[in-house]
Formats: C-alpha cells, sequence, structure tokens
C-alpha cells in the first residue's frame, strides 16, 4: 500500500513539475538577452532530478526541449528540422539527467553543496551540448551570423554573442534559487503521515 502511495505521489509531483516546466519555458520564450530566450526551466528540471532520478530529470528536460523547438528554434528549423529536434530534446535530456547524477553523488554528504552542484551543471550541460549542436550541424548558419567588427571568430560569437549572457543569466538564477529548492527538498521528501 505505501509503494502505491508513493508511487501516486510521484507521479502527482511529476505532473506538477512537468507543467512548471512547460509554462515557464513558454514564459521565458519572450524575454531575450541576445538572440535566444533565456531558460527558466532549469530549477523545477533540478528539482525533479534530485527528487527521483536521472530518468525523471531526463524526462523534464524533455519537456523543456520540447517547449524550445515548438516556441524559439525557427532559425536552426529553417536550416534542418531533424538536427533542430536532436539539438533542442538533447540538450535538455541531458542537463536533467546530469543534474540527478551530481545531485545524487553529493546528496550524502551535504545536501545544499548537491544541490548548488546540480545548479551549475544543469545550464553548463544544457549551454554545451547546445554550442555543440551548433558546431555538428549548424557551423555554415553561425558563421554567418558573425559580425567581424564585433567577433573575431566564429567561436568567439558563439561564447560572446550567441549564448554569453543568457548563461550567466541562467547560472545565476540557479545558483540564487537554490535555497529555494533545497527547501521544497526539505518539504517534499518528508514521508508522509499515515492515519490509522
Amino acid at each position: 500500500m505505501s509503494n502505491t502511495r508513493e508511487t501516486t505521489r510521484m507521479l502527482a509531483f511529476m505532473g506538477i513539475l512537468t507543467a512548471i516546466v512547460a509554462v515557464l519555458q513558454w514564459m521565458a520564450s519572450v524575454i531575450a538577452f541576445g538572440p535566444f530566450s533565456i531558460t527558466l526551466a532549469l530549477s523545477p528540471i533540478i528539482i525533479g532530478a534530485a527528487m527521483y532520478d536521472w530518468k525523471a530529470g531526463a524526462w523534464l528536460g524533455t519537456v523543456f526541449g520540447i517547449v524550445v523547438l515548438i516556441t524559439n528554434a525557427q532559425a536552426f528549423l529553417a536550416v534542418s528540422i531533424p538536427a533542430t529536434v536532436i539539438v533542442c530534446i538533447l540538450k535538455g535530456a541531458l542537463a536533467g539527467a546530469a543534474a540527478s547524477v551530481v545531485y545524487k553523488l553529493l546528496e550524502k554528504k551535504n545536501t545544499y553543496v548537491a544541490v548548488m552542484a546540480a545548479a551549475i551543471v544543469c545550464p553548463i550541460v544544457n549551454t554545451g551540448v547546445f554550442l555543440l549542436g551548433c558546431l555538428v550541424f549548424f557551423y555554415d548558419t553561425v558563421s554567418s551570423w558573425v559580425d567581424p567588427e564585433k567577433f573575431s571568430s566564429v567561436g568567439a560569437y558563439m561564447i560572446l554573442g550567441l549564448v554569453g549572457i543568457n548563461f550567466i543569466v541562467e547560472l545565476v538564477t540557479n545558483l540564487f534559487l537554490s535555497t529555494v529548492i533545497v527547501r521544497i527538498l526539505n518539504i517534499v521528501k518528508k514521508p508522509a503521515r499515515v492515519n490509522a
């Protein structure tokens, strides 16, 4: 009975986190620092990744990737639909899974450190996979966007112009919210009381 109750509780909480990820990223599609919108959905991804396991983190990251694909990938969809789908889904799923793995490795030593590490790893993996996808699938497109008067190379443009400010905003937001995430985890992880 308690196993069924835990499964139900997990499904309900994951449903709520899934909705929060979708809504936050949909809302974020109108906030941009540079050519792309920022990511607001990483904190609920980290919560799910820490609460459950890498599969939960990967699921929430996949939902995030799908919303990005729908709302903010037009420039890349025009070049290659399959490559854009791969990059958007993969960056989100790997970011969520990596956050979970890092959290689980550090959780027993210190919850705050575990959450901070997950909050750092999540945007790094998300941005890193995006940049790798740009290099592998969209190099010609991205190089055509470079203003040689502002950037000395395609790499400099990718780091400083394409993702720089967004990455910093995402990282700072995650670190700022990490104490809130710890509080949420402490509340949600408390065992439910069984009424006799």
